[in-house]
């Protein structure tokens, strides 16, 4: 990042201003995850999986929406903190590959300017159905009460927009 000379960047306290946008605990030890960001690594990890393809984990094959329709309910949802499931029994290369964000979870959300121990929840449901296709709702919850939930259609997932989740 390029900083000028001129304007905020060079007051002395650009480097602090700089660490509470990133989402750093401060020295004060509130939390400043920005609930942007933490939706922002929910979403990535939920896509990943609705891909099939987990590169962020090194897992090429797995179909979540396949094992999800596969029987009653018709859904599996996934909590990333937990790596647990619920809703269909999901199979064991999914059940590892789970295991696997959450061992990742850390280092993704360092990447995401998150200190992961402030991250309360992150779960994903997927299922698929006549109308929209595969799609998956990404909830996510900061320690600090303050929490998202957002609907994707489709692979990669993008976002349902209100009047569609009327419907």
């Amino acid at each position: 990042m390029r900083c000028s000379t001129k304007g905020q960047n060079a007051s002395p306290n650009w480097t602090a201003k700089r660490t509470l946008t990133l989402g750093v605990r401060p020295p004060s030890g509130k939390s400043v995850v920005k609930l942007g960001n933490l939706k922002s690594l929910g979403h990535n990890v939920a896509d990943s999986v609705a891909s099939g393809v987990g590169f962020l984990v090194g897992i090429y094959t797995m179909n979540v929406f396949a094992e999800a329709e596969s029987e009653e309910p018709g859904y599996i949802e996934i909590d990333f903190l937990a790596a647990t499931t619920s809703g269909v029994p999901s199979s064991s290369s999914l059940r590892k590959a789970i295991e696997l964000y959450r061992k990742a979870l850390p280092e993704l959300a360092t990447k995401h300017g998150i200190d992961a121990r402030e991250i309360q929840t992150l779960s994903a449901r997927f299922g698929t159905d006549k109308v929209y296709g595969p799609h998956f709702t990404v909830t996510v919850a900061s320690k600090d009460g303050r929490s998202s939930t957002d609907r994707y259609v489709g692979v990669p997932g993008k976002r349902m927009n209100p009047k569609q989740a009327k419907s």
